[in-house]
C-alpha cells in the first residue's frame, strides 16, 4: 500500500444528484419522488405535481401534514479511493432534525437549521456504489415533544417554534404562511484531505489596516506529526507562522499601510482587498483546495470547497480566500442615543427590515438577491436589518452587501417568544452562535449583532413573567451567552441585546428616549399622525400595511378580487388586517367605492403613513439617528407592510420611500420647513415659500436664504403669510429649494375642495417601452400609474406625483408588449385622488 501524501491538500465532491424523497410517517404514501438538493420537501412535492402551489389561493391550508411527516432523502453514488488520508461528509445546511446514515451506519444527528456539520466517513466508504440517507424527523413532532418536556412558553403565535432551532417564520407570521419545511437546504458533499486542513479562519479586520487571522488547523493524525506553516497575504503584505508538530492554532497578523477604506453607500467607495490564508508543509507546497475562492476583478467571495456556512465545517481545504474591507464601526451611546459610527463618521441609518425572501430559501438565487438589493438601493436605503425570525443569510447575501455598501444589522434568530435555555438548546445556541459569528466576522458590511427581536419587550411588557412562572425565557442568551461569544470571537463590532432595548436590563425596553424602539401603536390602534408624538433616538421597526401589486394579487387569487373575498382574505395574515386598512384611511382619504378604489387608496395610504414617519424622524437628526422601516420584502404574495411585494413588484410605498430617503429632503411639519441634508456637501440656496389656491394662483410668498451643513438638518419657521390659510379647504403650501419641491395641503383630502381632475395624456413609444405624459389642466393629486394591470411584466419609473395646473410629468413604462393607450391612461390603470 502506498503511503498517503503528507503535503496538505484537499478535494471536494458535491453530492447533489440522484436524490429521492420518501415519506416515513404512517398514512402518507409517497415514495421515490425525485428530490432537488439543495431544496426542501415542499418544492420537491410541487415539482412532482403531488401538491398545489402553496402560495396560490388557500392551498396552504391543505399542506399542514407536510410538517407533521417524517421524510427520507436518499441517494447512491460511486466511490473510488482517491489517495487522501481523510474524507468528511460536509453538510452545510440540514433542516432540521436529521439522522445521517451512510451505507447503513449512522454517522451523526442534527437538530439545528442554523448550523453546518462535518462527519468523518472515510472508513465507511466502499469502492463502487454507496448509499447516503438523511432521515428528517417531523418538525412538529420534535418541537412539541420539547415543549411538553420543558413546559410551554408564551409567544406571539400558538406554534412551537421556540422549541426547535429553525427559521421561526416557517410556522407562520402576520405576513407569512405556515409552511413547515424539511430538507437538505444547503449544499452537501464529500471533502477528502491529507496532512492537515484549515478547520477555521477567523480574520479580525481593522480600519487602520491590521488583520489578525485566527486560524485553527485540523491534522489527519494517520502518521507522525509534521511541522506546518500558515501564511496570510493581503495587498502585497504577507506573513508566515510556523506550527510545530502537534500545534493546531496560529494567528498570522499583518498590517497594510494606508489602506483605502470600505464605506457605506453614500459615504464613499467600497474598497476591498483579497485576503488569502494558506496552509503548507513549510516547503511552500500546498495541494489544491477544491473550489478555492476565484476572487479576481469581480471581487466575489467563493468559499473553498463550496462551504457556504463556514466555521467548523467550512471545508476550506488548504487555501481560504475572501474579499475583506478595512473599516471600523462602533455604537455611540452618548446621551442614551443610538448612533452607528463607521470610520469615525456618524451614519444616519435609512434602513429597511429584511425577512427571508422565500419560505423555501433554496429558491433564493444570487440573481434574485441582486434584484432585491437593487430595489433597496433604488429606494435610497443604506441598511438592511436581518430580522430575528428568519435566518443567517447566504454567502451571496453578504457578498452583495459588501460589494454595494449596504450595511447589515444581524439579529440572532430569536423572535417574539420566550425561548428555553435548558438543554439541548443551550448547547445548540452556543454552537450556532460560535459558527455564525466566526463565519461573518470579516464582513465589512456587518455593523451590528443584535440578540433578538422583541423578546426583551415581551418579557417586560406583554405579561410573560406571570405565564412563565419562573421558567427560563432566553434572557441568559441575550445578556450573557451571546455578548460573551461576540466579545470573544468578534471584538471588531458592537453587540446589542435586543430590539427594542433601552440600554440596560432594568429600564423599560421600548422607551423612546433611549436606545432603539419599535412603534406599533400606529397601525394597530392609532392614526399615523401619532408618529409626530414620538421624539425617539432610533426607530428599528415601524410600518403600515398595503396590498400587493394588482398582478401579484391576481396571480395568487383565482376567484373574485374584492377586499372581503375569501381568496383575498387568505392572503391577509394580520389580525383584523383589512379592517385596520380601512380604519387607517381615517380622515386622510375618501372611503373606497369598489375594489379598484380599495386597492389604490390603501396602497396610497401606506405610502403616506410611512412617509410621514420617516420625514418626522429624519427631521429630528441628530437626536434621532436612524429609521428601519418594516419591511422591504415579502416571502409570498400577501397584503403586508412590504415596499416590494412577494412577486418582486414595487408597491407605491417603494416610490414614496425613495423620496423620503433621498439624500436631500424638504419636509413641512409643525409650522416649519426642515431642510435635511444627508450628503458630504453643504446644501445652500434660497428657500422659496408660497401659499397657493387650488388653481395655482399665488396668495402669499416668502423667500429666505438657508444653508444646511453636511450631514445636518436646518429648520426654517414658516412666516404667517404662508403658514396661515384664508380657507384651509382651498389652499396649499409650496416649498422649493434647489430643484426640490414639496407641497402640503392645509386640510385632509376629503375636506379639500378639489376640482374634478382634468388633464391631457399622451402615449409615445420610447426605448424599451412607452412614455406616458400627463399635462394637468387642474390640480391633480397623487397621480399613479399601474401598468401591471395590462401587462404583469410592465414597470413604471415613478408614481404618486401631484401636479399643479399647467404642469406635466412623463412616466416611463417598461413593457415587452403592445399596450392600449386608451387603457393605459384611464381608470383603473391611471389614478388620482380627485379623479
Amino acid at each position: 500500500m502506498s503511503t498517503p501524501p503528507r503535503t496538505p491538500s484537499s478535494t471536494h465532491r458535491p453530492l447533489h444528484d440522484g436524490w429521492t424523497l420518501t415519506a416515513v410517517s404512517e398514512g402518507v404514501r409517497i415514495a421515490g419522488v425525485p428530490a432537488a438538493v439543495p431544496g426542501c420537501v415542499h418544492t420537491d412535492l410541487l415539482a412532482a405535481g403531488l401538491i398545489e402551489d402553496p402560495y396560490l389561493d388557500d392551498n396552504e391550508n391543505r399542506l399542514a401534514w407536510i410538517g407533521r411527516t417524517g421524510w427520507d432523502y436518499e441517494t447512491t453514488f460511486t466511490w473510488a479511493g482517491d489517495g487522501h488520508e481523510r474524507t468528511d461528509l460536509v453538510c452545510q445546511g440540514l433542516d432540521t432534525v436529521a439522522t445521517v446514515v451512510l451505507n447503513g451506519v449512522e454517522v451523526g444527528r442534527t437538530a439545528n437549521q442554523h448550523r453546518s456539520y462535518r462527519f468523518a466517513v472515510r472508513e465507511l466508504l466502499r469502492e463502487g456504489e454507496n448509499t447516503l440517507r438523511v432521515r428528517f424527523t417531523a418538525p412538529y413532532a420534535y418541537a412539541e415533544a420539547q415543549r411538553a418536556a420543558l413546559g410551554a412558553r408564551p409567544g406571539a403565535y400558538a406554534e412551537p417554534y421556540p422549541f426547535i432551532r429553525k427559521m421561526a417564520c416557517n410556522f407562520g407570521w402576520d405576513w407569512g404562511p405556515t409552511l413547515v419545511t424539511a430538507g437538505i437546504w444547503r449544499p452537501i458533499g464529500l471533502e477528502s484531505w491529507s496532512g492537515a486542513r484549515l478547520a477555521s479562519v477567523r480574520p479580525l479586520v481593522h480600519g487602520d489596516g491590521r488583520v489578525e487571522a485566527h486560524v485553527v488547523v485540523e491534522r489527519a493524525l494517520s502518521g507522525p506529526d509534521a511541522p506546518l506553516v500558515v501564511s496570510a497575504e493581503v495587498a502585497g503584505t504577507a506573513v508566515r507562522v510556523r506550527l510545530a508538530p502537534g500545534e493546531c492554532e496560529a494567528v498570522p497578523a499583518l498590517r497594510v499601510p494606508q489602506p483605502r477604506l470600505w464605506w457605506p453607500c453614500g459615504y464613499g467607495e467600497q474598497h476591498r482587498y483579497e485576503l488569502t490564508v494558506r496552509l503548507d508543509d513549510g516547503t511552500g507546497r500546498a495541494g489544491a483546495a477544491a473550489g478555492a475562492g476565484r476572487g479576481g476583478a469581480a471581487g466575489r467571495n467563493d468559499a473553498a470547497a463550496g462551504a457556504g456556512q463556514g466555521g467548523p465545517a467550512d471545508g476550506a481545504g488548504v487555501v481560504w480566500r475572501r474579499w475583506i474591507g478595512f473599516r471600523d464601526v462602533r455604537l455611540d451611546r452618548t446621551g442614551d442615543g443610538f448612533t452607528v459610527v463607521v470610520n469615525g463618521v456618524p451614519v444616519f441609518v435609512r434602513g429597511v427590515n429584511w425577512i427571508p425572501d422565500d419560505c423555501f430559501p433554496a429558491r433564493v438565487t444570487r440573481e434574485r438577491l441582486a434584484g432585491r438589493f437593487g430595489q433597496a438601493l433604488g429606494a435610497n436605503v443604506n441598511l438592511l436589518r436581518v430580522w430575528g425570525g428568519g435566518l443567517y443569510e447566504s454567502e451571496d447575501f453578504y457578498d452583495l452587501a459588501d460589494e454595494l455598501g449596504l450595511l447589515i444589522w444581524q439579529d440572532f434568530p430569536f423572535a417574539c417568544a420566550a425561548y428555553p435555555e435548558e438543554e439541548p438548546f443551550a448547547t445548540e445556541v452556543a454552537a450556532e452562535a460560535r459558527e455564525q459569528v466566526a463565519r461573518l466576522v470579516w464582513r465589512p458590511s456587518l455593523v451590528l449583532w443584535c440578540g433578538n427581536n422583541e423578546n426583551l419587550e415581551g418579557y417586560a411588557d406583554w405579561g410573560w413573567q406571570e405565564q412563565l412562572g419562573g421558567r427560563s425565557w432566553g434572557g441568559g442568551f441575550y445578556h450573557d451567552l451571546l455578548p460573551r461569544l461576540v466579545a470573544e470571537l468578534d471584538p471588531t463590532r458592537p453587540y446589542w441585546p435586543g430590539s427594542p432595548y433601552s440600554g440596560a436590563p432594568d429600564l423599560p425596553p421600548n422607551d423612546p428616549a433611549r436606545g432603539t424602539i419599535h412603534i406599533w401603536d400606529v397601525w394597530n390602534r392609532e392614526d399615523y399622525t401619532r408618529y409626530a408624538a414620538y421624539t425617539p433616538r432610533f426607530v428599528a421597526e415601524f410600518g403600515f400595511q398595503g396590498p400587493p401589486a394588482y398582478a401579484t394579487l391576481r396571480r395568487a387569487v383565482s376567484g373574485a378580487l374584492a377586499a372581503d373575498a375569501p381568496g383575498v382574505l387568505h392572503h391577509q395574515k394580520a389580525i383584523d388586517g383589512n379592517a385596520k386598512l380601512l380604519r387607517g384611511l381615517g380622515a386622510h382619504l375618501p372611503p373606497p367605492r369598489d375594489f379598484d378604489d380599495w386597492h389604490y387608496l390603501t396602497q396610497l395610504n401606506q405610502a403616506r403613513a410611512v412617509t410621514f414617519g420617516v420625514e418626522r424622524f429624519r427631521a429630528l437628526a441628530p437626536h434621532c439617528m436612524g429609521t428601519i422601516v418594516w419591511q422591504l420584502n415579502d416571502c409570498w404574495p400577501v397584503i403586508s407592510w412590504a415596499a416590494v411585494d412577494g412577486d418582486g413588484r414595487r408597491k407605491p410605498l417603494w416610490y414614496a420611500l425613495r423620496r423620503a430617503y433621498a439624500d436631500r429632503l424638504l419636509t413641512v411639519r409643525d409650522g416649519a420647513v426642515a431642510v435635511v441634508n444627508d450628503t458630504a456637501e453643504p446644501w445652500a440656496g434660497h428657500l422659496e415659500l408660497a401659499r397657493l389656491d387650488l388653481a395655482g394662483r399665488v396668495l402669499g410668498t416668502h423667500t429666505v436664504r438657508v444653508e444646511a451643513a453636511p450631514r445636518s438638518v436646518a429648520t426654517v419657521p414658516l412666516p404667517e403669510v404662508v403658514a396661515v390659510p384664508g380657507d384651509p379647504a382651498a389652499e396649499l403650501l409650496a416649498a422649493r429649494l434647489d430643484g426640490h419641491r414639496v407641497l402640503r395641503f392645509f386640510a385632509e383630502d376629503p375636506q379639500v375642495a378639489f376640482p374634478v381632475a382634468a388633464y391631457d395624456a399622451r402615449v409615445t413609444p420610447s426605448g424599451d417601452g412607452l412614455d406616458v405624459t400627463v399635462t394637468a389642466r387642474t390640480l391633480v393629486r397623487d397621480l399613479a400609474l399601474f401598468p401591471d394591470r395590462l401587462d404583469p411584466d410592465a414597470v413604471v419609473d415613478d408614481m404618486l406625483v401631484t401636479l399643479l395646473p399647467g404642469e406635466s410629468v412623463t412616466f416611463h413604462v417598461t413593457t415587452g408588449r403592445e399596450l392600449d393607450p386608451a387603457a393605459l391612461t384611464t381608470r383603473p390603470v391611471l389614478r388620482c385622488v380627485n379623479e
